[in-house]
């Protein structure tokens, strides 16, 4: 029998990038519906009722969307980040769920570097600001996008740290980059932060003061994770405190903090204006074509490398 894949996705792929992830799913001999730019959740219930497997992007799959889904096997985030989608009631209702790491880590890297450069220069205000090269850069977590934000700064001519407690050492020297033996050594190091930690119970609202403070004189913290792992009251506690410490984000914090930054802290911290990492056409196409590609695998050889909820 036909599968049919659901494309979900409220801020839409671009065009191109849809249209070769259906022309995927129609090659395999399966029926390919779209559901663009909805609005609430009402939409994606009914779209998903009747679907094999859905591709998403940062579209919220939870309990209610997944209790929805009556054939639904298997869910693949077209990207590296899964919280969005309830993994352990899927699970339980032995849905699959996927990721498509790496896929977008170029993207994230380069927008990285070049927030990286606005702040550096002053939000290019024509005053006096600073350079990256001979600087250096700590990456906290060395998954696919520390990977490729380490290649980004040895460009720059960057010293570069990293901790990531699950990534062995021979790993971090293929790459060039120093190992150090814990969080808070990396933050002593590091004139700049980069943080590419994943949102667990673990980790969240893990970035706070203990760390920050540590951050050397005109220390700075680029954040293209997620909102969670930032303790935001003690940010701006440690943004008060340390008038030399600037913060970098592609994720909105709350808004009570979003206004508390704009008003005091202006000059020294820097917001997107709406998540924009994996926001560029070559990101689109190779995490959209990687996630259809592993349905396919899915269905018809049973590959799982990417399952998330084993």
């Amino acid at each position: 029998m036909s599968k049919t894949v659901l494309l979900a996705t409220e801020k839409p792929f671009s065009a191109a990038a849809r249209d070769e992830v259906v022309a995927i799913i129609k090659g395999a001999g399966y029926t390919a519906r779209v559901l663009e730019s909805y609005k609430g959740k009402g939409p994606l219930l009914e779209a998903i009722a009747d679907a094999d497997a859905a591709i998403v992007r940062s579209d919220i799959i939870d309990a209610e969307v997944l209790g929805a889904a009556k054939k639904l096997a298997l869910v693949v985030r077209a990207g590296a980040g899964y919280d969005n989608i309830d993994t352990a009631t899927a699970k339980s209702k032995n849905i699959a769920v996927m990721n498509t790491p790496g896929q977008n880590a170029n993207a994230v890297a380069e927008l990285a570097f070049g927030m990286l450069v606005y702040l550096a220069r002053g939000k290019f205000d024509g005053k006096t600001g600073s350079e990256l090269r001979g600087k250096t850069l700590g990456l906290h977590a060395f998954g696919a996008v520390g990977r490729a934000v380490a290649t980004v700064a040895k460009g720059f001519g960057m010293q570069v740290f990293a901790y990531d407690p699950f990534v062995k050492p021979e790993q971090f020297q293929a790459a060039g980059v120093e190992p150090v033996g814990s969080a808070e050594e990396l933050y002593k190091r590091s004139q700049y932060v980069s943080l590419h930690v994943p949102a667990t119970a673990e980790t969240k609202n893990s970035i706070g003061k203990k760390l920050l403070s540590l951050l050397p004189k005109g220390g700075t913290v680029v954040n293209t994770a997620r909102k969670e792992i930032i303790n935001e009251a003690e940010l701006l506690e440690v943004l008060a405190e340390r008038q030399d410490i600037r913060y970098i984000s592609d994720i909105a914090p709350s808004d009570a903090t979003a206004a508390a930054l704009k008003e005091k802290f202006d000059k020294r911290t820097f917001i997107t204006a709406v998540k924009q990492g994996a926001q560029t056409e070559e990101a689109n196409v190779n995490a959209g074509l990687a996630a259809a590609r592993q349905i396919v695998g899915f269905f018809e050889r049973g590959e799982k490398q990417f399952i998330v909820n084993p």
